[in-house]
């Protein structure tokens, strides 16, 4: 039997009544007793916890340091000001997504990133493979919990807690603090669609912080979040999954996340081969696409595209899909021939052999509210 790692904040999941789940090998709360639809609820309309503690973290440093971040990333990521955090791929010579990720920058001698749970073994590799040479590269993902606080209310429950020491940090910056006594690195980033932040500390103190955050976070309403509803929420977001909608055989290009790349920034992994897909054009591309709510269908990870007139009727294939929580009928994203990419295009998806339609939407499924 195969014995499931667990993050340093087990324990307070099984207190709180948890469902857990294998989830790549880890022993997750997929939810809690109030369920999915209530934490999704909480998490747009007051403010969630999330343990994240499953993702891989790693320092890259030394006096060469951003020019190794350069080769690595696709966004300007060694130009960006000490104390950004910026979203970027890492990508494959051939343009394929190695893993879509988080760097912070601290200084040109020094970053902090943050990779999907899954991949960490395969980036930190890569990442070793391609710039070890040059720089010290540190893995500290054994040693970090990492907690998303989310929602509308979750920045000033978090500058309240940390006596005002987030006070004026914007979107996708980061800063040393002290939150309910605990140091840790709070970040103004996170994957549900709405504000908020995202903590590391030790997984010393995890437990503690975690605690205070839950205490802090009841009488708002809030709640402590499983992955059932961390997906509604990133899919309502229109945020991609590595392993869905993104992956080796996918370009950046292809899954229009195009603005997180940098041709102009200099010679980078996968540069040649996105400067020729560009200029020879896409074939295909990632969409959102709704289902109306009386069509009784929710199109899932996997189904076809179809179109009927062809000898293959198999045009593109669902990569994430389900019913919208906070967006009315259902949701989803697919690759499709560039011809069916426009906004207000007709699809037809098989939905376990019924024939749905779909139609193609422009921009995020949920925004928040200003």
């Amino acid at each position: 039997m195969t014995t499931l790692n667990k993050t340093p904040l087990w324990e307070s999941h099984k207190q709180l009544g948890a469902r857990l789940i294998n989830f790549g090998g880890w022993d997750m709360p997929v939810s809690y007793k109030a369920g999915t639809i209530k934490e999704h609820l909480a998490v747009r309309e007051s403010v969630g916890l999330f343990d994240v503690s499953h993702m891989g973290e790693a320092y890259i440093r030394g006096p060469r340091a951003r020019e190794a971040v350069d080769r690595l990333t696709t966004n300007a990521v060694g130009a960006a000001a000490d104390g950004k955090a910026v979203y970027t791929l890492l990508c494959r010579p051939t343009g394929g997504i190695v893993d879509d990720c988080i760097f912070y920058k601290i200084s040109d001698n020094e970053f902090y990133v943050i990779v999907n749970a899954s991949n960490t073994a395969k980036d930190l590799a890569w990442i070793r493979e391609h710039v070890g040479g040059i720089c010290d590269v540190e893995d500290v993902s054994d040693a970090t919990a990492l907690i998303a606080v989310q929602g509308p209310k979750a920045v000033a429950m978090i500058d309240k807690l940390s006596q005002g020491a987030v006070t004026g940090m914007t979107s996708f910056t980061h800063r040393s603090v002290q939150v309910a006594g605990i140091s840790a690195i709070a970040a103004r980033t996170g994957y549900t669609g709405e504000d908020g932040f995202e903590l590391a500390c030790t997984n010393h103190d995890a437990p503690a912080l975690w605690a205070a955050l839950l205490e802090a976070a009841t009488p708002l309403g809030g709640l402590p979040i499983g992955l059932g509803a961390r997906d509604t929420l990133r899919l309502e977001a229109k945020l991609p999954l590595y392993g869905n909608d993104i992956d080796d055989t996918t370009s950046p290009l292809e899954a229009c996340l195009g603005w997180a790349v940098k041709l102009d920034k200099g010679d980078f992994i996968g540069r040649d081969a996105l400067v020729a897909q560009k200029a020879a054009g896409l074939t295909r591309q990632l969409i959102g696409f709704t289902i109306d709510e009386q069509a009784r269908a929710i199109a899932r990870h996997g189904y076809n595209i179809i179109d009927r007139s062809q000898p293959e009727p198999t045009i593109g294939h669902v990569t994430s899909g389900g019913p919208g929580v906070s967006v009315k009928g259902s949701i989803g994203m697919a690759y499709v021939p560039v011809a069916l990419a426009k906004p207000g295009t007709s699809l037809t998806i098989d939905c376990r052999g019924k024939d749905t339609a779909a139609t193609v939407v422009q921009g995020k499924f949920y925004k928040r509210p200003v």
